[in-house]
């Protein structure tokens, strides 16, 4: 069954919240997982996808695009469309709603940050998934 981490961030905007997806991106990756990131729409994924290659100096973590022709030999994709090819182990998912294809994965995660609106949204997740019976665990992070 797939298991739901909230990580929840004390920072309001964007960045911050985009911020921490490459740094949990990279923490996935180093675990062994194959990754896809599920963003809101095409300019957040071209976002991601930039932010991915600066966002340390000394940190690579091969991605691309879903919809690239490097798609299949990256261990992290990033799309906005549908869900990636059968063999992505985790998604991260920065869509304010839940892909209707999330438990194909065996772990996902949600970021939140105090933004009203993301705020209010995810918490609509975690009763979702909690009311499917998904086990769900909360990550409450510091500034």
């Amino acid at each position: 069954m797939t298991k739901v981490d909230f990580y929840i961030l004390p920072d309001t905007t964007l960045e911050a919240r985009l911020a921490f997806a490459c740094r949990l991106a990279e923490t996935i990756h180093r675990k062994g997982y194959r990754l896809h990131l599920h963003a809101e729409d095409e300019a957040m994924a071209r976002e991601v996808d930039d932010l991915l290659w600066t966002f340390r100096p000394d940190s690579f973590l091969p991605h691309a695009l879903l919809d690239s022709e490097h798609a299949d030999d990256v261990p992290v994709t990033i799309g906005w469309q549908g869900p990636p090819e059968p063999g992505v182990d985790a998604m991260l998912n920065l869509h304010p709603e839940i892909p209707e294809w999330f438990s194909r994965f065996e772990r996902v995660a949600e970021i939140i940050n105090q933004h009203q609106d993301v705020l209010t949204v995810k918490r609509e997740c975690w009763q979702t998934y909690k009311n499917r019976g998904y086990p769900v665990k909360a990550h409450q992070l510091r500034g």
